[in-house]
């Protein structure tokens, strides 16, 4: 599978060039158009426990959807929920990814999606605690809100990511999380920023220049009445407090 961008940085769409029978998994809803003759079949991929797993704790979907090229080859157009980037990370045997609660979209048919518990640190973070693994061989397609940043780190070095920024890393990284001013809550609270992650190398993260959960929280204040949910998997069901702001 070849993966190639248009529209960005502010509305990317992803085309996904898939050669004779090769297949790519979508995240339900994420689809926007393909080629003549690819074929589908959606289904709880893993099972109806790992469908429930993923819905329920990873914030996807329940059904994952397979679209299969015909013999001449295809394509099929995948994108996010929110404005901004979307990338492609190659996953390799050794370097398996973990993702960020929402963000995956799409990924190679060598590639598998487990939800994954990504730590304490995740969920004291405001993450939710799960997120994806992605491993096995070949490319996983993920969302960005923004304009998306990559570090790659080299052995023993480090790098400080407010929590809602952060939208992949590779599993091989090491990381903690901490208040903004260490020791300090009062601080932390009136600096405004509550809980960060330090990374050290070696190894890849993936950062996003917007913050979804930030977000949300701008959309509740703006809209009376209007209760964000947590996390970047609530953010849906803010469309409509979204919509009454321009009414």
């Amino acid at each position: 599978m070849r993966v190639d961008t248009r529209h960005a940085p502010a509305f990317t769409v992803a085309r996904c060039m898939l050669a004779g029978n090769e297949a790519v998994r979508v995240e339900g809803g994420a689809m926007i158009a393909h080629s003549a003759g690819v074929q589908l079949e959606s289904k709880a991929q893993g099972g109806v426990m790992a469908g429930l797993k993923r819905s329920v704790l990873g914030g996807g979907s329940f059904f994952v959807t397979t679209y299969t090229a015909p013999p001449q080859g295809g394509w099929v157009d995948v994108a996010g929920v929110l404005p901004g980037d979307t990338v492609s990370i190659d996953v390799e045997p050794d370097t398996p990814f973990f993702l960020r609660r929402g963000s995956w979209i799409a990924n190679s048919s060598g590639v598998q999606i487990d939800t994954q518990w990504g730590g304490m640190a995740n969920l004291f973070g405001g993450e939710g605690g799960f997120g994806f693994r992605a491993s096995g061989q070949g490319q996983a397609i993920v969302s960005i809100y923004g304009a998306v940043d990559m570090i790659d780190l080299a052995d023993g070095d480090m790098v400080t990511i407010d929590t809602g920024h952060v939208v992949a890393y590779s599993l091989n990284v090491r990381f903690q999380m901490r208040r903004a001013a260490q020791g300090r809550s009062i601080q932390s609270m009136k600096s405004g920023e509550g809980w960060v992650f330090d990374f050290w190398g070696p190894g890849l993260v993936l950062l996003q220049s917007r913050n979804p959960d930030a977000f949300a929280t701008w959309v509740g204040e703006a809209v009376p009445g209007e209760q964000p949910r947590e996390g970047l998997g609530g953010l849906g069901g803010l469309s409509g407090g979204v919509g009454g702001l321009f009414r």
